[in-house]
């Protein structure tokens, strides 16, 4: 096993090169880049994100470490000074050809310099840890709820399967899984939070303004409260897909011979269950656990971030995304991308530890 592990991360260097170098090139056919927005503020025509979504990204243009952007001439610019252009563009790092941008951009995120933000006045580092904490509350509690649900009625829907109880939970389920999470958000939003009907909990935020101002059970509660209509949007869709495939697995494991033997040799049913089937059938569900992790921290909540002005790493890479922040885009491409693949890691090591049967060792990989 620990060749394996040794081999797996050798290969995260490659991977993460490919992907950053992907994206890079895919970034100099893109129209508009930092410079364009910066003269086009400075013209008056705001074309960031913030004219269209409320953002905060306007700083001082800054001596930045250089990401990336296309090595042309702003069209736009006509009128203004050329040294004031030429000097924009040194400034941001732009005067350099593509090649030596991306292989500065290597260097310093190999060692974890990420730079600042072109329109934030702080560093990428800073602002990612500045947003962790709403992403983690998120995908947290939102990860733990999804499988607490889950994987309990997915077993016992497998074991009453074609009962009363298999065929209502199904239509839940069904139901769950059709209704996307921001749409479920608005529905919470107009009943729960003082849309229309009743006004139950908050409508923003994670904390009360007066939260400094209460004790350390009134914070918790107070955490909690804001908590529950995002949690309860982010879990509709997670709880229905994960509850068919462990009912699927399980049904699919049950229907097998040594579970027949098992049972013909007398053993009792709980220990057929739970000390042959659920060590098989869960594998399944092991094996996507990296998968959903990464899509409840980084990409489900993007749109429960905005509904329910929730200011974190999901709405940080979209503002970054149109604002042509590269610095800030990159940053955190290259941070997500090194913890799906670390995360991946750690589910195949899981994955040997719950059937030993399982050998990596033995794969080419």
């Amino acid at each position: 096993m620990q060749a394996y592990i040794i081999r797996r991360l050798l290969l995260m260097i490659p991977t993460l090169f490919g992907i950053m170098f992907i994206n890079f090139a895919v970034v100099q056919i893109a129209p508009g880049g930092p410079v364009e927005q910066m003269l086009a503020r400075m013209q008056g025509l705001d074309s960031g994100a913030t004219s269209r979504i409320g953002g905060s990204s306007q700083g001082e243009v800054r001596n930045l470490n250089v990401s990336s952007n296309q090595n042309t001439k702003y069209q736009g610019a006509q009128g203004l000074d050329p040294e004031l252009v030429d000097k924009i563009e040194k400034l941001y790092g732009f005067d350099k050809p593509a090649h030596e941008r991306f292989w500065l951009m290597i260097k310093n995120y190999a060692m974890f310099d990420f730079g600042d933000s072109f329109f934030r006045d702080a560093k990428v580092t800073d602002l990612i840890v500045e947003k962790m904490p709403v992403s983690i509350s998120l995908g947290l509690w939102t990860t733990l709820l999804v499988y607490l649900i889950s994987i309990p009625l997915g077993i016992r829907k497998a074991i009453k399967h074609g009962s009363a109880f298999d065929v209502w939970t199904s239509s839940v389920v069904i139901i769950g899984y059709a209704i996307p999470g921001f749409l479920f958000a608005i529905f919470l939003i107009v009943f729960f939070a003082g849309g229309s009907y009743l006004d139950w909990f908050p409508l923003r935020g994670l904390t009360s303004p007066d939260w400094e101002q209460m004790t350390t059970l009134e914070k918790i509660a107070d955490y909690f409260w804001h908590l529950v209509l995002p949690i309860c949007a982010m879990v509709i869709g997670g709880f229905a897909t994960l509850t068919m495939l462990t009912k699927n697995s399980f049904l699919d494991e049950i229907n097998k011979q040594y579970v027949i033997t098992a049972r013909a040799k007398g053993l009792e049913e709980k220990r057929v269950l739970y000390g042959h089937v659920f060590r098989n059938a869960m594998l399944i569900i092991i094996a996507g656990f990296p998968a959903a992790v990464i899509e409840i921290f980084f990409t489900g909540a993007l749109l429960i971030e905005v509904i329910f002005s929730l200011d974190g790493l999901g709405l940080l890479s979209f503002e970054a995304v149109l604002n042509r922040d590269y610095p800030v885009f990159f940053g955190t491409l290259f941070i997500f991308t090194l913890i799906g693949m670390l995360i991946k890691l750690i589910s195949d090591i899981t994955y040997s530890l719950v059937d030993p049967r399982i050998d990596f060792e033995s794969r080419n990989v």
